[in-house]
């Protein structure tokens, strides 16, 4: 394994991938990708694939809306001979009370505000995009149609391989163990293969990374977080958006397939790495879905998985530098950070290189924990 870095990020997922792109696109010529499984093994390959831009606090939504240009040029842009499949098939956003229609509302002065392309619907503008939605309890929807769906497979490895054809070196099946410090300073990654020098780190390992900063005595306030999602056999289109109901704080897209693929969040999951799956949860969500579509009553589900979310006290994302820990970067997207990647990457090369960001990402930095300085995202599932 190589013996130095410029810089060496910690994850082999979309931000991972797109970060290490970044660096090098910015003139670094060593920069060293880690990951203990293989690439796209942890969130990203386990996400719903949903993008978009209907947040509730200002950065979210400028991260997303700058992340929604990337999305659109990405096979050209990364030169990919495949096709990351983003699809712009919106995101409807459906209330069942008036507290969550006066998010809805409020949440739209702000997208207005940013120029974001988002509309106010009626319940028959709802039947009208989705006719077999039930509309009977539904209070106030808003749709974007610039939102949509991507492969994340597909583009991490766009990533992957532009970053790969800009020198970047990627060791997978690779743990990190620990680090090396004088004073405050980082001088080594030590991982279960040997050292690697470097007074650059970036940490973008999502729902691990607490366990990463643990290791530089940094206590991150980012907890795992399990989700499950389940997959139905294939049907003919009948959902075009991807349908995000916040009383039941569930989501639902059928894919390129024809398949279903739904999940919901559940408040009371324990915070926690675990990848079992139960049928509880496939009970539930159940219940929760055919009360939205009750045509698909008699539809079977093929698969189920979990993965993680990696939870921060305001759902906002974490960016940036680590008080204390000199050449340590935060990358992680918190919930969001596939939809995210493109941009989170872009932001996070600029940081390490000293230079002005495109965005400015100190309202996001580690820091407002202690601070107390929280901006809570409400439109969370």
């Amino acid at each position: 394994m190589i013996k130095s870095a410029d810089v060496v990020v910690i994850g082999g997922g979309s931000i991972g991938c797109a970060t290490a792109y970044n660096l090098a696109r910015l003139g670094f010529k060593n920069v060293v990708v880690l990951e203990k499984g293989y690439i796209c093994r942890g969130s990203t390959g386990r996400c719903a694939a949903g993008i978009r831009q209907q947040w509730g606090t200002e950065m979210n939504c400028l991260i997303s809306r700058y992340s929604i240009r990337h999305f659109e040029v990405m096979n050209e842009s990364l030169e990919y001979d495949g096709d990351v499949e983003f699809r712009q098939n919106g995101y409807l956003m459906v209330s069942y009370s008036q507290k969550e229609a006066a998010m809805l509302k409020e949440n739209l002065k702000l997208h207005e505000k940013l120029g974001i392309p988002v509309r106010f619907l009626s319940v028959d503008d709802v039947k009208e995009i989705v006719p077999v939605i039930n509309t009977e309890r539904i209070v106030a929807s808003t749709i974007c149609m610039e939102d949509g769906q991507a492969n994340p497979f597909k583009v991490t490895d766009a990533y992957y391989r532009a970053a790969g054809r800009l020198g970047v070196k990627f060791y997978t099946y690779t743990e990190v163990t620990g680090f090396k410090k004088e004073g405050e300073k980082i001088t080594a990654v030590v991982t279960d293969k040997g050292e690697i020098a470097t007074s650059a780190v970036v940490n973008a390992t999502g729902p691990y990374a607490k366990f990463i900063s643990a290791m530089l005595g940094h206590d991150l306030p980012v907890e795992p977080e399990r989700h499950q999602i389940v997959v139905t056999e294939p049907l003919d289109p009948f959902l075009r958006p991807l349908v995000m109901n916040f009383f039941h704080n569930s989501y639902c897209q059928q894919v390129l397939n024809g398949s279903v693929l739904a999940g919901y969040g559940n408040p009371d999951e324990p915070k926690g790495i675990n990848y079992d799956c139960s049928w509880q949860f496939i009970k539930e969500l159940a219940a929760k879905i055919v009360d939205q579509f009750p045509v698909m009553k008699e539809v079977n589900i093929v698969r189920q998985w979990s993965g993680h979310y990696g939870i921060s006290p305001d759902g906002q994302p974490v960016l940036g530098t680590v008080p204390g820990v000199e050449g340590y970067y935060l990358a992680l997207g918190c919930g969001k950070g596939f939809m995210l990647s493109p941009m989170i990457g872009e932001l996070i090369a600029q940081c390490v290189a000293g230079q002005d960001t495109t965005l400015p990402i100190g309202i996001l930095n580690v820091r407002r924990f202690k601070k107390g300085e929280l901006i809570v995202e409400p439109a969370v599932v």
